[in-house]
């Protein structure tokens, strides 16, 4: 069975554009791509490939989060702000501890906004494109109990972990960037943000550092750790079978396994 890959980002699609953007190269980090392009005015731009997000953005800023500004979105391409800074090589204390105020700042600001659709987990069935079900299934015996544990908390559970928080659903090292001493100067990468509960952005993060730098232990002690367990598990795995080598699947059903809740 051949599973689908998350396409990357076609830079040849400015040329469809009605503005004549001059390509730059590409950005570092991140798995979908990103490139940096340059206006007729000669001021730099960052063009992605993502839905228009434009409402949580504008809420983030209100809430004093270094977050872009749209320029323009030409589905399924957008362009946004350059925002200072520089994608953290090592993930410092520093930078959590900013990563963290961040996440403070993202809490209620969504309140009295039920148009907005919340979070949804995934965890009964396939996401579009990620925390496929499927992937797991037919891999091996052991990301088929994995799958068995997530679905069983899916069960449980309402499929939608709601809040009145903003999420940025991938909230991570390699989608903020820093200044000189370490502290959060952006936060990137917003195209899977939605309304819920703010916990899952530190759960992400938790699962991130477990990779990334396991010296820097975080604890997110919350009544939604099952649910964000479970989501946070069938991604990186789904992903790591779909995009990366078998090492990796078995490094992160080791995270998996390490950071699953506890009950009795």
């Amino acid at each position: 069975m051949t599973l689908p890959r998350v396409p990357r980002l076609d830079i040849n699609l400015i040329d469809g554009l009605d503005v004549p953007l001059t390509y730059e190269g590409p950005c570092s980090g991140g798995q979908v791509g990103a490139a940096y392009v340059r206006w007729p005015d000669g001021h730099r731009s960052v063009l992605t490939r993502g839905p228009d997000v434009s409402v949580f953005l504008e809420a983030a800023r209100a809430a004093g989060v270094p977050a872009p500004r749209y320029e323009l979105v030409r589905p399924p391409l957008v362009v946004q702000e350059l925002l200072p800074g520089t994608v953290p090589r090592t993930p410092s204390r520093v930078t959590i501890e900013s990563m963290i105020e961040v996440n403070r700042r993202c809490r209620g600001v969504l309140a009295g906004r039920p148009e907005l659709p919340a979070m949804a987990l995934y965890l009964r069935s396939s996401g579009p494109g990620f925390c496929l079900h499927e992937s797991l299934l037919t891999y091996d015996d052991r990301t088929r109990r994995l799958l068995d544990q997530v679905r069983e908390i899916g069960a449980a559970f309402p499929d939608r972990l709601d809040g009145d928080d903003l999420v940025h659903t991938d909230f991570h090292p390699e989608n903020v960037l820093v200044g000189p001493t370490g502290e959060v100067t952006g936060v990137v990468d917003w195209d899977g943000a939605t309304r819920g509960h703010g916990d899952f952005d530190l759960y992400t993060l938790r699962f991130d550092l477990a990779h990334r730098a396991p010296e820097i232990h975080l604890d997110v002690p919350s009544a939604v750790e099952p649910v964000c367990w479970a989501h946070m598990s069938l991604r990186q795995v789904d992903w790591a079978i779909r995009h990366f080598t078998a090492a990796d699947v078995t490094a992160w059903l080791d995270i998996a396994e390490r950071l699953r809740p506890r009950t009795g």
